[in-house]
Parts: C-alpha cells; sequence; structure tokens
C-alpha cells in the first residue's frame, strides 16, 4: 500500500478545515459591524438565507456524492435548531454586548465542546497530549471572562452569550458528523434553509425592525461565504479526519476574526485577554501536531459515499474505472494494515 497516499486525507482535511476558519473567523467582526442595529432573529436569519443559497449552487449529482435521506431528517432539524437558529442568535446577541476581540477568541472553544462530544458519542482519539490541549482552551477561556467581568456586567453577559453559542455549535459540529459523507450542498442548504426559516419568523414575531437594504446585503453576502461555503469545507474536512480534529484546526478562526477586529481600530485588549489568546493559540498549536498511527482492523462494511480508489482502502474493481472522486453503494473487505490515520468514516474504532 502506498503510505503517501494515506497522508493525503489528513493533509486535505487541515487545509479544508483552515479555509473554513479562515471564512468564519473574518465574518465575526463583519456581523458585528454590519448587525448594529439589527435584531439578533433578523441577522441569523439573513446569514443563513446566504449559506442557504451558497448550499443550493454546489449541489452535485448522485454519480459523485450521495444523497440525503429520509432517515437523516431528525438529525438535520437538530442540526438547524443548534447551529442555525440558537448559535447565531446567542453571537449576535453577544457581539453587541461586548467586544469583538474578545468574542472572537471565546469562540475557540467551540473546539473544546466538540472534541469532547466526539470522544465520547464516537470514540475518537484523545490522548494526553490532546487533553492538556483542551485544557490549555478552557483555561484560556477562563481568562476572557475574567476579562470582561472586570469590565462590567454587560460585557460578562455578552461573553456568555458568545459561550452559549460554542456550545451550540460543538453540538451542531458533532451532530453534522453523521452527514459528512452526504452530499456537502445538500447538507448546507437544508440546514440553513431551516435555519432561515426558523428566525425570520422569531424576527416577524418579536416585531424586530427591518433592516437597510446595505445591511441586508452585506449579511447575506457574510452568510454566504462566512457560514455557507465555511460550512461545506468544514463538512468535507470532518469527512477526511473526524469532528475533533476539524473542530481543533478550525480553532483559528478565532484568532483570524480578532486580527481582523483589531484592523478595524477595536484596542480592548487587556492582559488577561492576551493571556487567554495565548493560552488557547497553545491548546490549537500542542493539538495540531499529535500523531496516531498503529495496527488496526477493518471489518467488512457496505456502504455509500463519495471516495477516491488512490486512498489505500478503496480496492474494489469497476468494468470502466472511473477517475476521480465517485460515489456508489460498494463492499469494503476485512483487512488489518498499520498506517498514521484519524478518524474518518473508515477510522472510528476503538482504543
Amino acid at each position: 500500500m502506498d503510505r503517501s497516499s494515506l497522508h493525503l486525507p489528513a493533509l486535505q482535511g487541515g487545509l479544508l478545515a483552515l479555509l473554513a476558519a479562515a471564512l468564519f473567523g473574518v465574518s465575526t467582526p463583519l456581523v458585528q459591524k454590519l448587525g448594529a442595529g439589527l435584531g439578533a432573529f433578523t441577522t441569523a436569519a439573513l446569514l443563513y438565507a446566504g449559506a442557504a443559497v451558497v448550499g443550493m449552487l454546489s449541489l452535485r449529482s448522485t454519480a459523485h456524492e450521495a444523497r440525503v435521506q429520509r432517515s437523516d431528517a431528525l438529525r438535520l432539524l437538530a442540526m438547524a435548531g443548534f447551529g442555525a437558529a440558537l448559535g447565531p442568535v446567542a453571537l449576535t446577541w453577544g457581539l453587541q454586548h461586548t467586544s469583538g476581540s474578545s468574542a472572537s477568541l471565546m469562540l475557540t472553544l467551540e473546539a473544546l465542546f466538540t472534541a469532547v462530544l466526539a470522544w465520547h458519542l464516537y470514540g475518537e482519539t484523545m490522548d494526553r497530549r490532546v487533553w492538556a490541549a483542551m485544557l490549555l482552551l478552557l483555561a484560556g477561556g477562563i481568562a476572557l471572562v475574567l476579562d470582561q467581568g472586570l469590565q462590567g456586567g454587560v460585557q460578562l453577559l455578552g461573553l456568555l452569550a458568545v459561550l452559549l453559542a460554542t456550545v451550540a455549535w460543538g453540538v451542531d459540529n458533532t451532530l453534522s458528523r453523521g452527514l459528512a459523507e452526504r452530499d456537502p450542498g445538500q447538507v448546507v442548504m437544508a440546514k440553513a434553509a431551516l435555519g432561515a426559516a426558523a428566525t425570520a419568523t422569531l424576527a416577524l414575531v418579536s416585531g424586530e425592525p427591518l433592516p437597510s437594504m446595505s445591511a441586508a446585503l452585506g449579511l447575506f453576502t457574510v452568510g454566504a461565504t462566512g457560514y455557507g461555503l465555511s460550512l461545506r469545507f468544514y463538512l468535507l474536512a470532518q469527512r477526511a479526519f473526524g469532528a475533533a480534529r476539524t473542530g481543533s484546526v478550525f480553532a483559528f478562526a478565532p484568532f483570524i476574526g480578532a486580527a481582523v477586529a483589531f484592523g478595524f481600530g477595536e484596542r480592548a485588549a487587556g492582559w488577561l485577554m492576551l493571556l487567554g489568546g495565548a493560552l488557547m493559540l497553545a491548546g490549537v498549536l500542542l493539538h495540531l501536531v499529535e500523531d496516531h498511527g498503529h495496527e488496526h482492523a477493518h471489518e467488512a462494511m457496505e456502504h455509500e459515499h463519495a471516495h477516491r480508489h488512490d486512498d489505500g482502502h478503496h480496492s474494489h474493481t469497476h468494468a470502466v474505472m472511473p477517475e476521480g472522486s465517485h460515489s456508489h453503494r460498494h463492499v469494503h473487505a476485512p483487512v488489518v494494515h498499520t498506517h498514521p490515520h484519524a478518524p474518518d468514516l473508515h477510522h472510528q474504532h476503538r482504543h
């Protein structure tokens, strides 16, 4: 087996997660500026309306991606509830009541909640180095809470609202792991459309003011890139190397957001915020240097998902061998081998 091909999924997953992080990181301070004076429900509805359009435009044929199934409906509803309603509404309210840089850094804790849930629900590997990284992230979050607590109650409440958003998105990330092998365009479109419909209804019921045309277009565009494209790349990264590692690489997003907020002229950083940011950055870097490989067994399996024939795990034959990624139902024969791996679809064994 070509060992170099086995490293490709992890490399590809890391790059996809970094791209998702960059898009989402830039969006946070932009949402704070564009959403000023708007209701949290209205802001969330516009963001996910943009994301839904991106999902619709990126749909692929059944020859290339597996379809969403009826059995996925409850999972999609839960993802929409946590990730496209509670998460963005809490974040929007929090951004209106705390500094953009501290809110961006607090979002790093999303990686902590995602990793712990992935470990508990999917059995993804969590060695001592990973646990140390998670503790650093937690310590950094505590430092941010203390920093905002010293600046007053409203600032602290805003930061706690952002913390609630990270919990919601951590649950959403864990739920989305079960749909990572489906067409990401379908998943993004369904989740975003459900979230936009729910938050738009709540905005109308609660009587929130209508946005200006410029604010609406701005938030729609930010939603298309920072939420729609970002979620698409996030799902593809989860497909490559699991929920916990995707969440950890994605934890670079808050630092990008904090840098953009600084570029916008925000200078609210105190020594506790700087300490919290340093602890969180150390936690992200420590988690990323993890290397995992051992002898493991693959049981016989039959399933459908997008795959290639040069990844070391798909050796079945075709009458006419397709080039590149394609999707169809296929069978894996049992095999025992050793190579570095991440907890993707084919490496969810227990340790």
